[in-house]
């Protein structure tokens, strides 16, 4: 179910865990939706990497309540934007866990920024976390998941189909992740599967209160999605053997 009051993932599978003994890492997991995700494998039976930029003590609240549940967990700092921290957050993850089954990218920024007055600062901070990072994530990632026949799950958004006036870097950079995910899925397989998710409107606590029911009125369905909706897609793909390569557009119909 749905907590209503913190829009969050809390629910538990009825059948029981289906990840025991498997080890996650979701970047970006110390807040928002990364952290719905990072609990709802938790809950699934899975270990759990939670990995943070600058949010360290809301990362230290989600390992303990990934620990209360009786899964391990760990946090791990790194700035998504420069390939050598990444390549030292999977070397920890490698020495603390001595596997990879998930790797789950999440992470991301969402910066405005008019066309005549896009910068190079800004264009390059938005390519750099959304699109460069989940590639050398998942180049670092790739021996481990190898190893263990894993699965890569890349967050993507609508943007990145639709294009957005005031958001053009973040677009680009989230169509780059459709384009990886295909990339990526033929590089990785047969061992390692690769899918996406694109969201549309997740609500979240602090999100402008205008954007409810802007969303409402372009979605067929007339709602916006949830955290339980994505932890939901992301169960999907990764228990789903025989796909890889694809987009799981998650937006109530707006695309069409």
């Amino acid at each position: 179910m749905l907590n209503r009051d913190t829009n969050m993932d809390v629910s538990f599978d009825p059948g029981g865990p289906e990840l025991t003994g498997k080890v996650a890492l979701v970047t970006g997991s110390a807040k928002r939706l990364g952290r719905a995700i990072a609990l709802h494998l938790a809950r699934q039976g899975a270990d759990v990497a939670v990995h943070f930029h600058r949010s360290a003590s809301e990362a230290r609240e989600v390992v303990a309540e990934i620990s209360s549940l009786g899964r391990r967990a760990i946090s791990m700092q790194a700035d998504l934007g420069k390939k050598t921290e990444i390549d030292l957050m999977f070397a920890e993850v490698s020495k603390e866990f001595r596997r990879l089954d998930i790797l789950v990218n999440n992470a991301s920024n969402f910066l405005h920024t008019e066309f005549a007055s896009t910068s190079e600062k800004t264009w390059d901070a938005s390519l750099d976390v959304n699109l460069k990072g989940p590639f050398f994530c998942a180049q670092a990632a790739a021996p481990l998941l190898k190893e263990s026949r894993g699965v890569i799950v890349n967050l993507s958004d609508v943007g990145g189909l639709l294009g957005w006036t005031g958001y053009i870097p973040h677009c680009v950079s989230k169509a780059g992740i459709l384009m990886l995910t295909r990339a990526l899925a033929k590089e990785l397989a047969p061992e390692v599967r690769v899918n996406a998710i694109a969201p549309g409107t997740i609500s979240m606590p602090g999100d402008p209160p205008e954007w409810e029911p802007d969303y409402i009125k372009r979605a067929p369905l007339r709602r916006t999605g949830t955290t339980a909706d994505v932890t939901a897609a992301v169960s999907f793909l990764v228990n789903s053997s025989f796909i890889t390569g694809q987009v799981l557009v998650l937006d109530g119909g707006r695309t069409l």
